[in-house]
């Protein structure tokens, strides 16, 4: 049973969410690796084709026309339901995919009367109601890339060579496929795959651009044509970084967020909670933290995974010390007392407080050069 617009409008508070919510391709908004595949593939292909690019960014709130109509959908498209769509007034909703930006930019080349090749680029996030877990969000991040030009027909052996282009350009090395897919805006549809270990992972969907969609928006056919095509940003970077959790892509812990901010491999965090202490300990007037790491973990072997950083908070040498605090860590004249704070974060557990006191003397024992110890799980 189809939902009605009417029953499934957004209230007012989850529109102002959906409308606050950061656009990862959007530089304005912060630095983001979603920003690096497309200003790749923009220059990547504008490059090849030796075009023009215009690049469209627009509220994304759209009307059902540019988003299902001018389209070419089917009034009785399931696609259209409120189930799935996120209508905030009737005519009008949180566009479900980039190439809701299409219609009106294709008008636009027709009221300027342009008469070249083109590169189309429409990045932004797009809303939907989806399941939300590890591989899906409901407000994912796609990129419509559209090339029109009223010259030579553009066909599917262009369509095959720039998806080729566009694999090769963001995710270099990995084989790809393609497989017959069915659009209302394009003829000789095709999905894009690529190969992830026994799998095969869905990018992207593409076709040559309907003719009569073209038509409608003013670019007289012949001679223009165009190809068009639709990619998932976020299941690309996912595969470009080897990341396995969309949640990742947001992350406000800096650990995950400086790894963001550029196409290199992830390095997997721990989410489990980090349990801090702080260590006042005696070393030579020399030391420095990295030999306190290595230090560290030659002594502790395997256990040293669980120890997240070290870090110096202090130096103070030890002739600067009140007579208190040298008895208290049996330090010298000539070494110094350095503050150490030890963040502990299993990869994959939550630590007890006897655990983490057990890591803490470990690391203790290793780098403290006193005369007296102070011990958190055991006596002198």
């Amino acid at each position: 049973m189809r939902t009605t617009v009417e029953e499934r409008l957004l209230t007012p508070g989850a529109l102002a969410r959906a409308l606050e919510m950061r656009d990862l391709t959007d530089p304005s908004q912060g630095r983001h690796a979603l920003q690096d595949l497309v200003d790749d593939l923009e220059r990547k292909l504008s490059q090849v084709w030796s075009c023009r690019s215009i690049r469209q960014r627009t509220s994304p709130l759209v009307s059902v026309a540019d988003n299902y109509d001018r389209l070419h959908y089917s009034p009785d498209a399931v696609t259209r339901d409120a189930r799935y769509s996120r209508y905030v007034a009737p005519g009008w909703l949180l566009r479900t995919h980039t190439t809701a930006l299409i219609p009106p930019l294709l008008r636009s080349l027709a009221a300027a009367q342009l008469h070249d090749d083109v590169l189309l680029v429409c990045p932004g996030l797009v809303y939907r109601r989806d399941a939300i877990d590890r591989l899906h969000t409901g407000e994912p991040h796609q990129l419509d890339l559209w090339r029109v030009q009223p010259a030579a027909p553009l066909t599917v052996a262009e369509l095959r060579q720039m998806i080729a282009y566009v694999v090769a350009t963001v995710l270099p090395d990995r084989q790809h496929r393609v497989i017959p897919a069915v659009h209302p805006y394009t003829i000789d549809g095709l999905q894009i795959d690529v190969r992830a270990g026994e799998d095969w992972i869905e990018i992207g969907e593409c076709g040559v651009a309907l003719p009569a969609l073209l038509a409608e928006s003013g670019l007289a056919v012949p001679p223009w044509s165009g190809l068009a095509m639709g990619l998932g940003l976020d299941r690309i970077l996912m595969l470009r970084k080897g990341i396995t959790d969309i949640r990742l892509l947001r992350s406000e812990d800096e650990r995950v967020a400086a790894q963001m901010r550029d196409l290199n491999a992830y390095r997997p965090v721990s989410t489990q909670p980090a349990v801090c202490r702080d260590l006042s300990i005696a070393v030579d007037g020399e030391t420095t933290i990295e030999e306190l790491g290595d230090r560290v973990r030659e002594a502790m072997g395997d256990a040293a995974t669980s120890l997240e950083s070290l870090d110096v908070l202090s130096e103070t040498p030890g002739a600067d010390l009140s007579a208190a605090a040298v008895a208290r860590i049996g330090i010298r004249p000539d070494q110094k007392n350095v503050l150490l704070r030890l963040t502990i974060r299993h990869p994959t557990r939550t630590l007890t407080a006897d655990e983490a006191n057990e890591l803490r003397d470990a690391v203790y024992a290793a780098v403290h050069q006193g005369d007296v110890w102070q011990w958190a799980t055991r006596s002198e």
